[in-house]
């Protein structure tokens, strides 16, 4: 797993993103992290928390609203970057949280999503925080959408895939900031997801429902298409095997809703199911 480039400002409001997903990521299925590449995570996960920092650069507002700070790690020959930030609170009008970052990670870890860098828990300049893999040889969608490169790479199938399980994902994990600025495109073509400290929201919208759905979404641009493999993990999940993922992360509140979310996600999957075949919507 290669070393991320810079986060995007965070922009853009719900009514806006589905139709950013439908068009987000160039690969069949899954955009993901390369076997390889999820086989290295335990050794990047022990690198970001014990390696040495040998230099360190606060990014600018508009590279990231929660200011965050671009590390140069080195544990012997090894030399990478990661990203460490610790918002708390509300800034902006929106609910931050660094712990989210990794909660985020876990339940990507959880669903076999591999979607999201290696994040972990480390302390620097005397407070706790996220630190995660900077990507390297990564470009942020919205900078080549605003370039205008390679459109017709951003129209395929495999893109409007995975712009779905991303759809998917950010339903689960209650996610009100998924846009443009957070999404990196490998030079291959896989996606990355980034930024994920406005998740696992608990207030009455984001228990009675979900981010992405009919409500919002027309029938042809919603969870069209998604693996029978995700979806099936998804749904079997328990607050059991949640809570023992993200260990003290997240609160009994935010677990719940979670909770909540999934049964949703499950009645809009089968509501969709219904209305365009079991075999026509999951692979």
């Amino acid at each position: 797993m290669k070393s991320h480039r810079g986060r995007g400002k965070g922009a853009g409001k719900l009514g806006l993103l589905f139709a950013l997903f439908i068009v987000l990521f160039a690969r069949s299925g899954l955009a993901q992290f390369t076997a390889q590449e999820v086989a290295e995570r335990l050794c990047w996960e022990a690198f970001l928390r014990e390696a040495n920092i040998v230099a360190e650069r606060q990014l600018r507002f508009e590279q990231g609203v929660t200011r965050p700070w671009r590390l140069t790690l080195r544990q012997g020959d090894v030399v990478a970057g990661a990203l460490w930030k610790n918002p708390s609170g509300v800034r902006g009008g929106y609910l931050e949280g660094w712990k989210y970052e990794i909660a985020a990670y876990l339940m990507d870890k959880l669903l076999d999503l591999n979607m999201v860098p290696p994040t972990v828990e480390r302390t620097f300049a005397g407070y706790a925080g996220s630190c995660q893999l900077w990507i390297e040889g990564t470009a942020l969608y919205r900078d080549l959408a605003a370039k205008g490169q390679d459109q017709a790479r951003f129209q395929t199938d495999g893109w409007r895939k995975a712009g779905y399980v991303a759809q998917f994902f950010d339903n689960l994990i209650g996610n009100e900031d998924r846009h443009m600025g957070n999404v990196l495109v490998t030079r291959d073509f896989r996606a990355i997801l980034i930024d994920h400290s406005r998740t696992f929201r608990t207030t009455k919208s984001f228990v009675k429902g979900i981010p992405f759905s009919e409500k919002n979404v027309s029938a042809e641009d919603l969870m069209r298409k998604l693996p029978r493999a995700l979806v099936r993990k998804t749904f079997a999940l328990s607050e059991r095997a949640i809570r023992e993922a993200v260990g003290d992360l997240l609160t009994d509140e935010e677990v719940r809703a979670v909770m909540a979310r999934k049964r949703l996600l499950n009645i809009e999957v089968q509501l969709i199911i219904a209305e365009f075949g079991e075999k026509d919507v999951l692979y």
